[in-house]
């Protein structure tokens, strides 16, 4: 699933249409005072996809500009730390110590990609690849065996299943999209939206798969079919879509949290159906932490174990208090990309994709948490 290009597509339709919910996860659960007015560290921006905090530091990447940037503390301009050539896409960015670690993605002019690699620039200044992700799904492909779609449909239904609704039924395919990295001592883990797993590379660039995550079951009721133009005969079975890993972070329990888009239309259309994970990078259990998202696209976990995350077609952003597994928003912002956390503060790249037509206006935000 090229997840970025389908959020860019579908949000253009949702803004142009009004028809994003104005009622997220959590909303009644808004805290009367009005929230202290956030520091804009960076406006401007084409689609600041991906953020990430080292120290003082932050690092912002604009994806389909294809840039990399740093917005130092104590200056007024982002600093271009590395440019895409050919219209790459530059994304999942994460940093620690110094070092720079993203992703950048090169496809065809069908929207297929066609190279994914992590790279990383340290001490040099210059950028290095070393990990090649789309060589690893094309040997591996870690959810080849898994079907999506409507699971125990019969050969009779799904022959009168209409051409231009979505498959049917269908295995993982070969693709590899990198949305997000996160990056310890020995171990850089990416949440890979295309594949739909989680993968562990090290520091020579050696890739493996630490879990592939749930489908999502959706019921075809008789009104999605009806307005989808699916056969009478599909009406109550499930259609399990991709569920799309779009973040990924350490907590202090040494569990992974990851953020998943429900696959489909990422917009409300069909429900709240984004999920935050629960991942033991050891064993690859998979466990959700909260449901009910809408397009949760960033996560951040705190050292108490709180869990913020953050969805992009609601703008909600959303705590999950250790213990917990309801997100009750705490800051309402307009098409919130990622999170981040930086001490006591929250770190947020917002109207990450504007309305069609319009100039592209992303900002990265700082405000107390």
């Amino acid at each position: 699933m090229r997840t970025t290009r389908l959020l860019a597509a579908a949000a253009a339709t949702a803004v142009a249409a009004g028809t994003l919910s104005a009622t997220p996860s959590g909303a009644a659960d808004r805290p009367a005072a009005k929230p202290a007015k956030p520091a804009v560290l960076a406006r401007g921006l084409l689609s600041p996809l991906s953020v990430a905090v080292d120290g003082p530091d932050v690092y912002v990447t604009q994806n389909f500009g294809g840039t990399l940037s740093l917005l130092r503390q104590g200056t007024k301009k982002p600093r271009t730390m590395y440019v895409a050539k050919g219209g790459a896409e530059v994304g999942a960015v994460s940093a620690r110590r110094g070092t720079v670690t993203f992703a950048v993605s090169a496809s065809d002019k069908q929207g297929n990609y066609t190279s994914t690699r992590l790279m990383r620039i340290g001490d040099s200044g210059k950028a290095r690849p070393f990990a090649d992700l789309l060589s690893f799904e094309k040997k591996r492909n870690p959810d080849g065996g898994v079907t999506y779609g409507a699971r125990g449909i019969s050969d009779e239904c799904a022959a009168a299943w209409p051409a231009e609704a979505p498959p049917a039924v269908y295995p993982g395919v070969v693709d590899s999209h990198p949305y997000a990295t996160y990056v310890t001592r020995r171990t850089t883990y990416v949440a890979d939206a295309a594949m739909n797993a989680i993968l562990a590379v090290s520091p020579k660039g050696r890739v493996r798969t630490v879990a592939v995550l749930p489908a999502v079951p959706t019921e075809i009721t008789a009104e999605l079919a009806e307005g989808l133009g699916l056969p009478e005969c599909s009406v109550g079975l499930d259609y399990y879509f991709e569920p799309v890993p779009t973040d990924v972070e350490l907590g202090p329990d040494g569990k992974l949290y990851v953020s998943a888009l429900p696959g489909g239309p990422e917009d409300p259309s069909l429900g709240a159906r984004g999920r935050v994970f629960r991942v033991n990078p050891r064993t690859g259990k998979v466990s959700t932490l909260a449901a009910g998202l809408v397009s949760p696209v960033g996560v951040a976990v705190a050292g108490n174990g709180d869990v913020y995350v953050s969805q992009l077609f609601s703008g909600a952003l959303a705590r999950i208090k250790k213990g917990s597994s309801t997100a009750r928003t705490v800051r309402q912002l307009s098409m919130t990309g990622d999170v981040e956390l930086q001490g006591a503060d929250l770190v947020v790249s917002t109207d990450v994709l504007p309305p069609e037509g319009a100039a592209p206006d992303g900002k990265v935000l700082r405000f107390r948490r």
